[in-house]
């Protein structure tokens, strides 16, 4: 009798699944080799681009060159905070229209993977939480707690109904064939034990729950629950394997660069080592790929988390923060995935038989018997030497850190380090659209206290006073000073020490200041210790606590504390230390300026603007600055110039630009080279220079003329320095290995290797004017740092600057005979060039 029970509860659970399969086509599913759609194996390739980082009127260009770039799949968060910025209220428009961004990439004909999350990281502030959700009575985040997870449940199965309703799953014939449920917990995991085992078991079965008809994934996820799939994230992940052999193996997160913080370094990936990471996994057998970023683009707002995150996300991606090509980057890796697409057949259907070709060589051959494909790699993990190897009955050369792809196990059709396509350097240009109309506006200090949102006993932590609405907190009291202190008659000044866990923190004294003091990612915590200039009777003491973001990982990040918690005190005054700490404080949160709705030209509020005639001169901190400015001609993608100021945020027509700031970089900008293992201290830019000097102007923010520029600047800089530029490229550069002359027979048919070139094309408009560096040898460095090595032909620059010079496109043949004499025998060499781009010189035209 319970066997036959069992029996027909199986049964109807079986009916039902068929049910449910019938009416919503299930076509996405997997199986141990790749993901299924319509019941086909795919190799998919896919880039992160987050709709929230760029406008909606350049969504469409980036996602077709996307397309153009080789990838079948857009990736993106679902950035929780700008979707429900308090309980119950929903945006979905402008930036934050997810639908048309997610139509977008439906008519491009890609597909979609949704990471739901709803936590993100990703850099963002709060790490993709509302910092309302902070505030929910028992709340604990992201762990066995049913407030979190009744917040959490309601927030995805209103993005899920959405989606369902706009038709937007593959299952319904939309674009999403995957989503993605928490992300990145498997450290939290094992940190919290039970609670967070629960939790991730309880978040996989109410994903699954939500029927959407594509599967679920859980990134760095080891212990993901049937049948969520576990991926992995990491500038290499060849050594992953999911947790079930049943399940596919999906790279998430396959790191295109590094984000970059305010006083940091640019990170710079080499494309030959991203090439290299991506065929590893190939060759073990994944079968996903996700560039992050594909598309980085720029944090709006107050949007970056971190904190110290800079308002660029460009990440060193194949499309730059405008949403410009990058090359050699993005070229390289449209190669890379021809080469991959044409062994699809054969990596679809069989296992990789691995053999040794060296100490360091190895082939990855898959041969499918079903239908006679083959497909190799041929790898060489030496990072120092080519090797030369025998595969096939046939020689190959291979770079150091390298791998060749064989689509039919005989023709190299690419290899990663082996760079075809040119590099470009882009510039930032002046634009000839002058500001105008300097204003300014000093914001008050003198009635902080009056102005004050309350006065308590004590300090308070600074999101829970502000709610995140400001990146700005006034803590303000006072110190009286008898007529007898010794200072006061020539002593030394007393000291003021105050300790916070801001990120920035300025000091006013009776409405001077006094000085200001900087944390960084590493160290949040400030200590300001500087001599005070106290006078007799009351002294008003004003600290203005800066956030930079809120914190976006970590276990239990939201009871992180943040502003100035102390203590603080003041030392050397004649009866010792005097500790504030605890006395009476008023708190005001935000800016007058921002109260007074001053970035707005529709502002309800007068303002005492000052003609600003004597701006550069003064340099007052805590000054509010405005200017109008005309709307460039052209469609170049246009930027601010900040290098003249010091830190604060930027408006353009009432919309934020975002935080600036003028830190600069501190790090180690030596050479860099692409052979062995990459981690972010490797390849730096930038040192000695502000970590971001450009602040990305979107066009379609723009009006033809009166454009309206506001800017707060904390510390006092020159606005009238501030200039609209253009990105536009500045020279282009062409990089490759040479071919060793080789006649090879495969099946007794001679083969002769076709010798590689070197192409160089300006834009339209612009012609080669110069060849700025030229060597055929063993150079090194990249486009703008090309040095000569050891081996150098010395008719290099004469030959390529015949070929090139005067012209917008030119190849170079990569040949010794091309050259003279060999530099170097028995060396693997390469060509190096860089030529300048100048504009077409018109001829003059006579009556």
């Amino acid at each position: 009798m319970e066997i036959n029970s069992i029996s027909k509860c199986v049964l109807l659970l079986f009916i039902a699944v068929q049910l449910c399969c019938q009416q919503i086509h299930c076509t996405v599913t997997y199986d141990g080799k790749a993901i299924l759609i319509n019941g086909r194996r795919r190799i998919l390739i896919s880039g992160s681009i987050h709709y929230p980082r760029s406008t909606p009127e350049m969504w469409e260009d980036v996602i077709m060159k996307a397309k153009q770039g080789g990838l079948d799949v857009i990736e993106t968060y679902v950035f929780w905070n700008v979707h429900e910025p308090s309980p119950g209220n929903y945006n979905f428009e402008g930036r934050y229209d997810l639908v048309r961004f997610l139509k977008t990439v439906q008519k491009a004909g890609l597909y979609a993977h949704l990471r739901i999350g709803p936590y993100v990281c990703a850099e963002w502030n709060f790490g993709g939480f509302p910092v309302w959700l902070k505030y929910v009575p028992g709340i604990s985040f992201r762990t066995d707690n049913e407030p979190f997870k009744w917040a959490m449940k309601g927030f995805t199965e209103k993005i899920v109904k959405l989606m369902k309703s706009e038709k937007l799953f593959e299952s319904q014939g939309g674009p999403i064939i995957l989503s993605q449920i928490e992300n990145e917990y498997g450290a939290l995991d094992k940190k919290f034990g039970a609670a967070g085992h629960n939790y991730i078991t309880w978040a996989a079965n109410m994903a699954v729950g939500l029927r959407t008809g594509v599967p679920w994934i859980m990134c760095k996820q080891d212990d993901a629950p049937d049948p969520i799939i576990n991926t992995c994230n990491g500038f290499y992940c060849d050594h992953f394997s999911p947790n079930k052999p049943y399940k596919p193996t999906i790279w998430t997160e396959a790191w295109t660069g590094w984000f970059t913080e305010f006083g940091g370094v640019v990170h710079k990936r080499p494309v030959q080592d991203l090439a290299f990471a991506v065929a590893r996994f190939i060759q073990k057998g994944g079968s996903f790929i996700n560039y992050y970023m594909y598309h980085g683009g720029t944090n709006f707002g107050r949007s970056a988390g971190g904190p110290f995150i800079t308002t660029s996300y460009d990440y060193d991606a194949p499309l730059d923060e405008y949403g410009l090509i990058r090359q050699p980057k993005y070229g390289h890796l449209t190669e890379l995935h021809k080469a991959i697409k044409q062994c699809e057949p054969a990596l679809v259907s069989a296992d990789p038989t691995v053999i040794s070709l060296g100490t360091y060589q190895q082939a990855h051959i898959f041969y499918s018997i079903s239908t006679g494909r083959c497909a190799a790699f041929l790898s060489n993990y030496d990072t120092n030497n080519a090797a030369r190897v025998l595969f096939n009955r046939m020689h190959h050369n291979l770079p150091p850190w390298s791998i060749s792809i064989l689509p039919d196990c005989r023709r190299v059709v690419f290899n990663t380090a082996k760079i075809g396509v040119q590099s470009t350097r882009m510039t930032m240009l002046p634009t000839g659209s002058p500001m105008f109309s300097w204003e300014t506006y000093n914001e008050d200090l003198t009635t902080r206290a009056e102005d004050a949102t309350f006065t308590t006993f004590g300090l308070l932590d600074q999101v829970n006073v502000t709610r995140d609405a400001s990146d700005y907190l006034w803590y303000i009291t006072t110190v009286d000073i008898g007529p007898t202190e010794s200072f006061l008659r020539g002593g030394l000044y007393p000291k003021l020490l105050v300790q916070s866990t801001g990120h920035a923190l300025h000091v006013f004294i009776n409405g001077q200041l006094s000085g200001s003091a900087f944390g960084t990612r590493e160290n949040r915590r400030i200590k300001y210790k500087e001599k005070v200039r106290l006078r007799f009777g009351s002294n008003k003491i004003a600290l203005l606590s800066v956030a930079m973001g809120l914190s976006n990982i970590g276990g239990h990040y939201e009871s992180w504390a943040t502003g100035v918690l102390g203590p603080v005190v003041v030392y050397g005054l004649d009866r010792g230390k005097l500790d504030l700490t605890h006395q009476k404080w008023s708190y005001q949160v935000g800016l007058k300026g921002e109260a007074l709705g001053v970035v707005s030209a529709n502002s309800m509020f007068s303002v005492a603007w000052v003609q600003g005639s004597l701006i550069a001169r003064n340099k007052q901190p805590l000054t509010w600055h405005k200017a109008y400015f005309n709307k460039p001609d052209g469609d170049e993608p246009l930027a601010l110039d900040m290098h003249s100021m010091g830190k604060g945020q930027v408006w353009i027509n009432g919309q934020s630009i975002g935080r600036y700031w003028t830190a600069h970089a501190t790090g180690d900008c030596q050479r860099c080279h692409y052979t062995g293992t990459y981690r972010p201290p490797k390849c730096q830019a930038g040192c000695g220079r502000p970590t971001q000097q450009w602040y990305h102007v979107p066009r379609s923010w723009l009006k033809p003329s009166g454009n309206l520029l506001v800017l707060f600047e904390e510390l006092g800089g020159d606005p009238t320095r501030i200039s609209l530029v253009k990105r536009s490229m500045r020279s282009v550069c062409g990089d490759m290995f040479e071919y060793h002359t080789n006649v090879t027979k495969w099946h007794n048919v001679t083969q002769t290797l076709r010798r590689p070139k070197v192409h160089l094309q300006c834009s339209p408009g612009l012609l080669i004017s110069s060849i700025k560096f030229a060597s055929f040898g063993t150079p090194f460095g990249s486009c703008g740092t090309f040095q000569q090595g050891t081996c150098h032909a010395p008719a290099s620059y004469d030959v390529v600057s015949k070929r090139c010079v005067g012209k917008e496109r030119c190849a170079v043949t990569i040949a010794n005979s091309n050259f003279g004499e060999d530099p170097c025998p028995n060396t693997l060499k390469r060509l190096s060039v860089e030529a300048i781009c100048a504009p077409t010189l018109k001829p003059n035209r006579t009556n």
